[in-house]
């Protein structure tokens, strides 16, 4: 009876160890490319709107308790009102993850720098190269092998570029309607190493 008890104790010792070796360990970086869409140009003033197309790349770091640190950059091509526009986004903060078998389904909230040319305005006039952005979003990667996954996200970015007066006097002039509210959506590949 007591040889039965001690092998019932230590198989329940041991049985953690048999699942935990039957399970993937958490990945440690993820570095993604995807396309991405931007809902409206920087100039996109009422009656005049014209999404931009561009791409999303980034690494997150290893998570500590399903919160990861990331980097994310963005970019865009696009002509509005007669001016070019390349604007471009460089953020980071958090993503939290939540595993659900095959799926993994996060939320993030990112913040950081965006850039732009010059001649951005409507008809090629000079606007600031230079705003505060932010992004709050959210999505899924399905794995497709053990170290490849594909995303798709979107969420909510906010940046606030301005129109300038004059060359030679940097005088900020806000047009009414002129956009600071963003749509973002993204779709692509994540490896996982």
């Amino acid at each position: 009876m007591t040889f039965r008890f001690f092998c019932l104790i230590a198989f329940l010792g041991l049985a953690p160890l048999l699942c935990a070796q039957n399970q993937e360990p958490p990945a440690h970086y993820q570095v993604y490319g995807e396309y991405s869409y931007l809902s409206n140009s920087i100039n996109g003033l009422p009656g005049s709107h014209q999404a931009l197309n561009g791409f999303d790349a980034g690494i997150a770091f290893p998570s500590w308790r399903n919160l990861r640190f990331k980097i994310d950059v963005t970019g865009y091509t696009g002509t509005n009102l007669g001016a070019t526009q390349h604007p471009y986004f460089i953020m980071g903060g958090g993503q939290y993850n939540w595993r659900l078998g095959r799926e993994t389904v996060f939320g993030e909230g990112l913040i950081g720098d965006g850039g732009i040319n010059r001649y951005w305005g409507p008809m090629a006039s000079p606007g600031e190269t230079a705003s505060f952005a932010a992004f709050a979003g959210g999505g899924l990667d399905t794995r497709l092998t053990r170290h490849l996954a594909f995303r798709m996200e979107g969420g909510y970015q906010y940046s606030y570029f301005i129109l300038i007066n004059n060359l030679q006097e940097i005088n900020p002039v806000h047009l009414p309607g002129l956009p600071t509210n963003f749509g973002r959506l993204s779709s692509g590949l994540v490896v996982e190493f």
